[in-house]
């Protein structure tokens, strides 16, 4: 991201900036613009009385790198043909990466983490992970056991596969993506994947196939994840540590949800005692001894504090505070505004990269932590690609 936003900031300078409009439109420029300070300006604030001020104050400065690569980003769709090949490519990356994953799935190594793995031994002699990370509990693919993060990032990507597919190879294509990528996401284990990679299925397929034909996808989904169980026992787990669940105890309800429903408790705990800007960016594992419910006893986790709330609304309001929460909900109201205004071929261009981002904010579930480089890198990443391909120069 900081070579991105660097090339952008070159490119800026040899058009003058005031001949950046050659890059984006006017009003790509102004909604990318308003998409950073959304989710910046939050953090910023959060700085100035948060828990650890020094991290908080270096969180801030660093992201304004962020505004810079939303611009380029944002120029990489911004016409007909550099769309067509980004959205593509995003495509093909999936595609490759749940091939990559399926290999793993059948044979126990991911050839792309291996080569990566074998070249890291070549620079340094030491390999991507440390010896105790290299056995994990569910699919890791290209990212490896040490980054159990695949099947996340499989769910909030697959539009661009999804869409693609459909493009090239009609219902057909759009029918064998949604199972390639169906089954890898729940080998890889997150049931947040899970909950998002249905969320795609749902509004994609609704658009493609019809509610008819939706409804038999979705009963052959039932039977492969039963077949999956089967196989499985990571998946078999995850399904039996959900029906806890229906437990009548908070004991019950804690497990099935990994721990979670303390750390909520522990999240609203800050946001009463700091409802304003919050305990600041990345201060959340300060604030959780003081506020962790179950003080002294051991958690679903492990040892050591929660890092994050785990739920996008919790983590805004813990954080960043009121304060916080009303300026996502402003850039959000801009992005809606900005897609009701659009024109149909605006919108259809804009699809995939929509569906990815709505997918991945969605707050009816859990996630990763918005302000870490790695989940908030990727959102928005998501959103310059929304504002680019929406707001694009004319309509090619």
């Amino acid at each position: 991201m900081v070579l991105g936003a660097l090339v952008a900031i070159i490119r800026l300078a040899s058009v003058r900036f005031r001949g950046g409009i050659q890059m984006l439109s006017g009003p790509a420029w102004a909604l990318t613009s308003v998409l950073f300070f959304a989710y910046w300006l939050p953090e910023m604030l959060s700085a100035f009385d948060a828990i650890d001020r020094t991290r908080a104050l270096r969180e801030s400065l660093v992201d304004l790198r962020y505004l810079a690569f939303l611009w380029l980003v944002a120029a990489a769709v911004a016409h007909d043909q550099a769309r067509r090949i980004t959205f593509t490519g995003l495509g093909i990356i999936v595609g490759v990466w749940t091939l990559d994953a399926l290999i793993q799935a059948a044979f126990g190594t991911s050839p792309l983490f291996f080569a990566i793995d074998q070249i890291k031994y070549m620079i340094s002699d030491r390999g991507m992970c440390s010896v105790q990370d290299l056995v994990a509990d569910r699919l890791s693919g290209i990212l490896g056991p040490c980054n159990l993060k695949l099947g996340l990032v499989l769910a909030s990507l697959s539009p661009f596969a999804l869409y693609a597919t459909t493009r090239r190879f009609g219902l057909l294509g759009w029918s064998a993506a949604a199972v390639a990528i169906g089954v890898v996401v729940i080998l890889a284990g997150s049931r947040a994947s899970w909950i998002t990679f249905a969320l795609v299925l749902l509004f994609s397929g609704w658009r493609e196939l019809g509610w008819k034909k939706l409804l038999a996808v979705f009963a052959t989904g039932v039977v492969v994840v039963t077949l999956l169980i089967q196989l499985s026992p990571q998946v078999q787990q995850r399904i039996d540590r959900t029906m806890q669940a229906t437990a009548v105890d908070q004991e019950g309800v804690d497990v099935a949800l990994s721990g979670r429903a303390r750390i909520w408790g522990a999240a609203l705990c800050m946001v009463q005692a700091h409802p304003i800007n919050g305990v600041g960016v990345r201060g959340f594992r300060e604030a959780f001894p003081a506020c962790d419910p179950q003080r002294g006893q051991v958690a679903e986790w492990g040892a050591g504090p929660a890092l994050h709330a785990h739920q996008i609304m919790l983590e805004i309001l813990s954080e960043t505070g009121a304060i916080g929460l009303l300026l996502w909900l402003a850039g959000a109201a801009m992005a809606w505004r900005a897609w009701r205004y659009a024109g149909n071929a605006a919108r259809e261009r804009a699809r995939p990269a929509m569906l990815s981002l709505v997918v991945t904010v969605f707050p009816l579930n859990t996630h990763l932590a918005f302000y870490s480089t790695f989940w908030g890198g990727l959102t928005l990443l998501l959103a310059a690609l929304y504002a680019g391909s929406l707001l694009a120069r004319g309509d090619e």
